[in-house]
């Protein structure tokens, strides 16, 4: 197929000629994709920029940008690089521009940006509204271009000259990535770390026979600007070998209380390039789609102060991990990266490899250092030149004056002093030049010391250029100045596990609820609270070391999704189910991993939980501080009521204890005259919830009830009693302490004052803590386990003194 073409008109004359349609497309498109591949879409591999970027960096450097000067508006710099260098449209300028000062796009920002310069979900603001200005670790990239480091080119009219590509102190293409779209092909590199960069190419820089593996030892993978975390390391090290390579990235995430009985998913950071509007959206979608279930709400809590912060709330009763392997699957909160390292190298596309692309980044480095000691050698001998020049005048100045005094015009002048001193014509010149004020005895020596010095750096400077070691040492020593002042700690982890496998959209959702499984709930004696699911033989091992806050102040058996009663200090129950309490392994229950029980329950100020204690066909007992006691059955208790009172208490009393009492057990006062009563239950009818109890021991005045127990089998109970001064501040005096067997002290009727149980030392007045029990543990307000006296001590003796303060005690996990 033809077609016509006029090719001009010259003189009134037209001519036509006839061409072929497909090979004019042919070589348009050629040259169309020509210009795309090399001067937009695809890096250099030296200095790892685009044209467009090259540009905007130079132009800014040449405006004066710099970081210790003022910003000035980024539609100023559009202008100047349109205008001078890339006339290409301000919109793919201003573009570049933004995500050069992007830090969540770039791990060293190049541009200092003011002003919206965008983010993850959202676009920038126009260039009339936003200013800038270059970024410290640009002028790294710019720095000695006046010293004929690198090949300066015309611009598109030739009126102007601009870098062929700029000196790059370290290597920006690998510490920065790049992505682009060309013709037939593309470029997608991920950022790394500027130290590990830096560490592996000074390596390669005296091994240049280092293997990538040896290279991966101090860049072991991609350090992304949002941090996150890479899993699967494969395709990682295929990318390094080959120069593509794929792995996947996701959010960093921690499960966390977001309050009473609340479970959510805490992302501080997410995958590369995503944002938290995007990764909302799909999570709604999945939502909505009945594949993802467990969320109760999403809220974006990200501010300046505290960075990225967005929460996920997880419904009651389903397991926080599961959930959070179904969003891996289903959100953007894991995602892909596809490696794909082309550049440019000597002007022509190629795929690089970790070790290829150091290895072009040094050879460039490397001829910019030798370029540069070279023009500075040339500027220190002309500098030399004069020097020597003028102190040649400065030592017979008298003739030099007579010389000059004595010629017709600067030309003669200039020749006689040529041939009286031997001078060449650039020193002659610079002696006709000479200043009277340097004909002083102090410019002499100024001079002789500037002499001394050129030829010392002279030296210098020849020797580096004669040595390529001395050339090579003078490259790492730079490189490690721009680690040491750009360099930052590395903010992606990397894991060496395999990544979830792709889920099937065909497949059905997941049953992320957690199972109603046999377990048991341990509330600790300094309130907290954990859940171990049980063993099908149903056993809890002790852990193999004591470990803080394990003492047990009460333990029932449930199941994971049933229903447990927390007795508090102002007579209340409240329903809880254990589904959402942290959970342990029953071969090693530690109490130091449960959450504050007060704040799992959200009590309110003044309010705490006193026991735990199962629902059902059971009866409780409970002590008050003013000598109270009640028995109530829990099928009393109104079913389906989240909390209810069981026992009207008087003013300023509060329920010291509680414990399920059956009839046969007994109960069991300790007030803080150090006076113990021990009754039977039986002498207790059980009452209904809003009863005020009765009379349970009979206090004296001033004193008041510090502990109240049950106990079934009398066995091996002991009576741990503390005793020290009322006066004392609470946590400083450690007191003294005595254990006794239970048996040591007889009953009494309901009602009664009791026995005394501890004789107090001089300075002790009251009991300050006492337990009943079996097997006690003793903590400390830290949670920290504390010795007890030897058990057999009298009813009425004496305590033994503390070496610590004794905060709580409990039962050791058995």
């Amino acid at each position: 197929m033809a077609a016509s073409r006029t090719e001009s008109i010259p003189e009134g004359h037209g001519r036509i000629e006839d061409v072929d349609v497909s090979a004019e497309m042919q070589d348009s498109f050629l040259e169309y994709a020509y210009s795309v591949i090399y001067s937009r879409a695809l890096p250099d591999a030296r200095d790892g920029l685009k044209p467009v970027q090259r540009r905007i960096l130079y132009q800014m450097a040449d405006m004066g940008l710099r970081p210790d000067r003022g910003h000035v508006k980024s539609a100023r710099v559009v202008g100047e690089v349109m205008g001078k260098l890339h006339p290409h449209g301000d919109s793919a300028i201003y573009d570049a521009l933004v995500r050069l000062s992007q830090s969540f796009a770039l791990r060293v920002p190049l541009v200092d940006g003011h002003g919206n310069f965008g983010s993850l979900d959202d676009g920038p603001a126009a260039a009339r509204y936003t200013e800038a200005r270059l970024a410290p670790a640009a002028l790294a990239l710019t720095e000695n271009l006046d010293e004929d480091v690198v090949d300066f080119i015309p611009n598109y009219d030739g009126q102007f000259q601009q870098p062929a590509v700029l000196p790059a102190a370290f290597p920006n293409l690998l510490v920065n990535g790049a992505t682009g779209i060309a013709v037939g092909m593309a470029t997608n590199m991920a950022p790394h770390n500027l130290i590990e960069v830096v560490a592996a190419a000074i390596h390669l820089l005296d091994n240049p026979e280092a293997t990538t593996a040896e290279l991966m030892e101090f860049v072991p993978g991609p350090d992304l600007p949002g941090g996150g975390i890479i899993v699967g390391l494969d395709g990682i090290t295929e990318a390094y070998e080959s120069g593509r390579g794929t792995f996947r990235t996701r959010a960093k995430v921690a499960v966390e209380s977001l309050g009473p009985r609340r479970t959510g998913l805490v992302v501080t950071e997410l995958p590369y390039m995503v944002g938290a509007e995007r990764v909302i959206e799909k999570i709604k979608d999945a939502v909505n789609a009945k594949k993802l279930t467990g969320i109760a709400d999403v809220n974006d809590l990200t501010d300046r102060n505290h960075g990225l912060r967005l929460v996920i709330g997880i419904k009651t009763g389903f397991d926080p991990d599961a959930v959070l392997e179904q969003l891996y699957r289903l959100t953007p909160l894991e995602d892909s990266f596809g490696i794909n390292n082309v550049a440019l190298v000597d002007g022509q596309p190629q795929t690089l490899g970790l070790k290829p692309l150091l290895r072009v980044y040094l050879d460039h480095r490397i001829q910019v250092v030798t370029r540069r000691s070279r023009f500075r050698l040339a500027r220190k001998q002309e500098r030399l030149h004069l020097v020597e020049g003028l102190l040649i005048a400065i030592l017979d100045i008298d003739e030099v004056i007579q010389v000059i005094r004595a010629s017709d015009d600067g030309e003669q002048a200039r020749s006689r002093l040529m041939t009286v001193f031997d001078l060449s014509q650039l020193q002659a010149e610079y002696i006709l030049e000479l200043r009277l004020r340097r004909l002083t005895k102090f410019s002499r020596i100024e001079l002789e010391a500037e002499r001394d010095a050129l030829k010392a750096e002279i030296a210098a400077l020849e020797e580096l250029l004669a040595s390529e070691i001395l050339l090579r040492a003078q490259v790492a020593r730079e490189l490690d100045a721009a680690a040491e002042t750009f360099g930052t700690p590395r903010r992606t982890l990397l894991l060496n596990g395999g990544p979830v496998a792709p889920r099937s959209r065909s497949a059905a959702p997941a049953d992320l609820q957690i199972a109603d499984a046999p377990c048991r709930v341990f509330l600790s004696a300094t309130g907290r609270m954990v859940r171990a699911e049980l063993s099908p033989e149903g056993g809890v091992v002790a852990p193999t070391r004591r470990a803080k806050h394990d003492g047990i102040r009460s333990v029932v058996d449930s199941t994971t999704r049933g229903d447990v009663g927390a007795v508090t200090s102002q007579g209340r129950l409240v329903r809880f189910s254990p589904v959402d309490l942290p959970s342990v392994p029953a071969n090693a229950v530690q109490l130091a991993a449960g959450t504050r029980v007060d704040q799992y329950l959200g009590l309110g100020a003044g309010e705490h939980v006193v026991a735990i204690v199962p629902l059902g066909d059971v009866v409780i007992a409970l002590g008050t501080r003013q000598g109270t006691v009640k028995r109530v059955a829990t099928s009393e208790l109104a079913a389906g009521k989240h909390d209810v009172e069981i026992i009207a208490l008087k003013q300023g009393d509060r329920v010291v204890a509680a414990a399920p009492a059956p009839d046969g057990a007994e109960l069991v006062f300790v007030a803080s005259d150090a006076q113990l009563l021990r009754f039977e239950a039986d002498a207790v009818r059980p009452q209904g919830r809003a009863a005020g109890g009765m009379a349970g021991i009979r206090l004296s005045p001033g004193a008041e009830v510090i502990a109240f127990s049950v106990v079934e089998d009398p066995a091996d109970v002991v009576v741990v009693s503390v005793a020290g001064s009322s006066q004392a501040i609470a946590g400083t005096d450690a007191g003294s302490a005595k254990v006794s067997a239970f048996e040591e002290f007889p009953a009494k009727g309901r009602a009664t004052g009791g026995v005394r149980a501890q004789r107090f030392l001089r300075g002790e007045d009251a009991l300050t803590l006492a337990w009943v029990g079996a097997e006690p543990r003793a903590l400390g307000a830290d949670g920290a386990v504390r010795a007890l006296p030897a058990s057999g001590a009298k009813r009425d003796a004496s305590g033994q003194p503390l070496d610590a303060v004794v905060a709580a005690v409990g039962t050791a996990i058995a």
